[in-house]
């Protein structure tokens, strides 16, 4: 990196921070929010790196009318998500990092970490969000206390802890679609000082919400969902000081897959065809989509051992799910003449499962205080991850749909590391921080076809052993200028595993991504106005990636493939604002600039098979697109949002309110190469909540997408140009009480 890039993004940052005041939008009152960013409590003000958190009202809202874990896109700046399975596999983007590949195996580079546990499937990440305290947005490498897979950053919760007194609440919803949303939570001591526990759980269901309108076709499972999810918390304290706090918890999800629209793309533009009906699809498939969870996690804290605190998080996750849909989108195929609607070479009808899993970590850690100079955290860390797969292709075309293709995949992984983080205080202005961290992993992975489509062969078992030893960590500077304003600059390295790719079903190899990456530097101011009823928090940042891995998904070809891209350079700037101006107003805000790039002139992916217009250049030998020069998939440059809220007194008791939110992404490329029909343009979504309250009760009404846009969200390349959209308008009464 030069002196001349360094520079440019500090002068950015500088300039913005001087300009964007005027856009400032929450905080309450003079409370300071507390992160655990650097695994240990501290104000949001004082943490040397670019967070955000999301908590209170703007959390509530989004997550509200059945919303699942995908709502949070786009709510901080940098953050993006997006699901071609529904409820049950997110994938999340910070800064432009992500991953498209839908394989149950995929290695994503934003790791979420559920109550200082760390989720690694892909399938346990689409926990529901309910009840929690806050969610913290970690943007960046964090490479030094949270280790492997978080090149791009991690997304934190944190669950409403059990408390002395009883208290609790039920929120219950009805709305469009026959919508159900009731989440609820009772806590309170069981023995006085001595064991307190907090039950909670969410419910959330709606109906089949697309018409088939082929006949004989499957008339269920369309976007419809019955999900369930409880959590049984229970903290033991002995003595003033030890505790203990036993996490229970588990999902159950019975529904349809995502919908794919068959040639729901007007040819030559990326516009969604003349009288599309997001409530009308023409498919010949069975719709599925089931999961199922449990974990459970011992988080135990001694104090005063060795003149600090040592922590033990304890924990084992294991899912399994099932889903199946329509790939193609439609019904037929063209050479029986009947491909509805639209062309359809081939009928695509495909399940993917996890059959066996189990997830086992266990972190150890020590903090201690060196009087008021220096604090100390110092670590180690065990992952253990055994996975089973199965990939099945259905014959669509005759009658019962049998089964045509069946592929397995297998997984052991093991991964240990060391850590160590450091902050000094040089002097009452000035603190320095760095961090260490030493990840050692290994990889047995095994890929077999038992049955081949088209009358292909069996094949395999391939088998793959990867492994690697990888060093990376952070140092960062934070300033401060003033009491209300603070200066950083950080440094970090981070990185992502090898992985195997092995849906050998449409493909003869597997193919492997080696260890990825990334160098970043990032600074930033952090201010507060007004005796803290405003903050303004500005970043810029310039990373490259070393080894990107890539996934080439679907094509001509159909199947996935992975790529190590030769680096990826990618610069940006994010914006965060909160102002409480007056008792019972509040704004946030946030915006944020991404830009990325791919470096690498020889690298080439499949382009669709669908007939699009690709604006990559073609290799006549290979017939693959070159993607030298491309953004990275789903990394929208622009990603903006706000709220507002306002109340107004009407009795001594009760209020009026009302909540307003805004979330914009600017345009998406969906695969690795460019196309005119594989894009999607720009997508504003709004939502409206107003009601009556007070202290213990709440009735309000909520519209989710009031405008009703229609975009693509995601598409299908390899046989006719298939969309899916974003979620519809949903309207929903709510009425809550605490107790």
């Amino acid at each position: 990196m030069s002196i001349s890039q360094v520079s440019r993004v500090a002068l950015t940052t500088a300039l913005l921070s001087a300009m964007a005041f005027p856009a400032v939008a929450q905080t309450n009152e003079n409370d300071v929010v507390i992160v655990t960013a650097q695994k240990r409590e501290q104000s949001l003000q004082d943490v040397p790196s670019s967070v955000a958190v999301l908590a209170d009202d703007v959390l509530d809202t989004i997550t509200s009318g059945g919303e699942d874990i995908l709502a949070l896109s786009g709510r901080v700046p940098s953050l993006y998500a997006e699901s071609s399975f529904g409820r049950t596999f997110p994938r999340f983007y910070i800064r432009g990092l992500g991953n498209t590949d839908f394989d149950l195996n995929a290695n994503q580079p934003v790791s979420l970490v559920y109550d200082g546990v760390v989720l690694e499937n892909p399938v346990l990440k689409g926990f529901p969000v309910f009840d929690l305290d806050q969610v913290e947005v970690l943007r960046g490498p964090q490479g030094t206390l949270f280790g492997r897979n978080t090149p791009a950053g991690a997304v934190t919760f944190t669950s409403a802890k059990p408390t002395e007194e009883t208290e609790g609440y039920i929120r219950a919803a009805y709305g469009r679609f026959n919508t159900v949303d009731l989440e609820g939570a009772v806590s309170g001591s069981l023995i006085e000082d001595k064991v307190k526990a907090r039950i909670s759980g969410i419910y959330q269901r709606s109906d089949d919400r697309v018409d088939n309108l082929n006949q004989n076709g499957d008339q269920g499972g369309f976007e419809e969902f019955d999900d369930f999810a409880g959590r049984l918390l229970v903290e033991i304290t002995p003595d003033d000081r030890s505790s203990y706090l036993i996490n229970l918890h588990g999902r159950s999800l019975r529904g349809g897959s995502r919908t794919f629209f068959a040639n729901g793309i007007q040819p030559g533009t990326n516009e969604l065809v003349d009288g599309f009906d997001r409530f009308e699809a023409i498919q010949d498939a069975v719709q599925v989509s089931e999961v199922d969870n449990i974990g459970i996690s011992l988080t135990a804290n001694w104090d005063e051992v060795w003149g600090g605190t040592l922590t033990s998080i304890t924990a084992y996750e294991n899912v399994n799910n099932f889903a199946r849909g329509d790939v193609d989108g439609g019904f037929g195929a063209n050479f029986l003449g009947n491909d509805t609607p639209g062309f359809i070479p081939f009928s695509a009808e495909s399940a993917d499962g996890v059959t066996n899993h189990g997830q086992f970590t266990q972190e150890i850690r020590f903090n201690r205080d060196f009087g008021d100079a220096v604090n100390l955290t110092l670590g180690a860390f065990a992952f253990y991850e055994s996975l089973d797969l199965e990939n099945i292709s259905f014959d669509s075309l005759s009658p019962g749909n049998p089964v045509n293709a069946f592929g397995t995949q297998s997984q052991q992984t093991t991964s240990l590391a060391v850590f160590g983080s450091a902050a000094w205080n040089v002097n009452d202005r000035l603190t320095a921080t760095v961090g260490l961290r030493v990840t050692d992993e290994d990889k047995d992975f095994e890929a077999e076809r038992l049955i081949g489509p088209f009358g292909a062969p069996p094949l395999g078992p391939i088998t793959r052993e990867l492994g690697d030893t990888v060093v990376t960590g952070d140092a960062a500077l934070d300033y401060e200028l003033t009491d209300n304003v603070n200066v950083y600059a950080r440094y970090a390295r981070g990185f992502r595993a090898p992985n195997a790719q092995g849906r050998i079903l449409f493909g003869d190899a597997v193919t492997v991504a080696d260890t990825e990456t990334i160098d970043s530097i990032e600074t930033g101011v952090k201010t507060r106005y007004f005796d803290g009823k405003a903050t303004l928090n500005v970043s810029a940042y310039y990373f490259e990636t070393k080894d990107q891995q890539l996934t080439a998904v679907g094509g001509a070809g159909n199947f996935n493939q992975l790529l190590n891209a030769e680096k990826v350079r990618g610069q940006g700037v994010e914006v965060d604002a909160t102002l409480n101006p007056i008792e019972r107003l509040q704004f946030t805000g946030g915006v944020s600039f991404n830009d990325t790039e791919i470096i690498d002139s020889g690298l080439q992916a499949g382009a669709c098979g669908a007939g699009c217009t690709v604006l990559d250049p073609i290799d006549p030998e290979t017939g693959l697109a070159f993607i030298d020069g491309n953004s990275l998939p789903n990394a929208p440059k622009w990603i903006a949002n706000a709220t507002v809220g306002y109340s107004v007194p009407v009795t001594e008791d009760w209020d009026v309110f009302a909540f307003g939110d805004l979330v914009h992404r600017s345009s998406t490329n969906f695969f690795l190469y460019e196309s005119v029909e594989f894009s999607s343009d720009p997508l504003t979504e709004i939502g409206l909540r107003a009601g009556v309250r007070k202290d213990d009760f709440e009735i309000a009404g909520y519209v989710r997408n009031v405008t009703g846009v229609v975009r693509a969200e995601g598409g299908v390349d390899f046989n006719n140009l298939t969309a899916f959209v974003n979620e519809p308008t949903l309207y929903a009464v709510e009425v809550t009480k605490r107790f």
